[in-house]
């Protein structure tokens, strides 16, 4: 599985941006989508996901400004991101995960596959 990041940039504190990644290959409504970051000297963390379920996950320092989605039929998960803040600079990576057979709304630790990140600057 390959996973394409993109649209990232340059926005104002307090301004939106939209994530897309694309996914290769025909199973993507199956897997655990997600939405990770990692700021310089700092550790990656989870941002976001989306179980085929529809169960989703966010970290408390997102939740109420962004939004996981995705479209099936496109193969892509997006993230909306609203009220941005100078602290959610970072590089943004999607990842997949080919999910739980017994459970649709599992959302994992590790995660499978991962794209190349695209880059988020907000400045003040």
């Amino acid at each position: 599985v390959q996973l394409q990041a993109s649209g990232g940039g340059l926005v104002q504190a307090g301004g939106s941006l939209r994530l897309s990644c694309a996914a290769s290959g025909n199973a993507f409504n199956r897997y655990t989508m997600s939405w990770h970051r990692q700021a310089p000297g700092k550790q990656r963390e989870l941002v976001a996901a989306s179980a085929r379920g529809g169960e989703t996950e966010y970290a408390d320092s997102v939740k109420g400004r962004f939004v996981i989605s995705r479209d099936n039929a496109k193969n892509t998960v997006y993230l909306q991101m609203n009220s941005l803040k100078p602290e959610d600079t970072a590089s943004y990576y999607c990842a997949a995960d080919r999910g739980s057979d017994v459970d649709p709304n599992y959302i994992p630790l590790i995660y499978d596959y991962w794209g190349q990140g695209t880059q988020v600057t907000v400045s003040s």
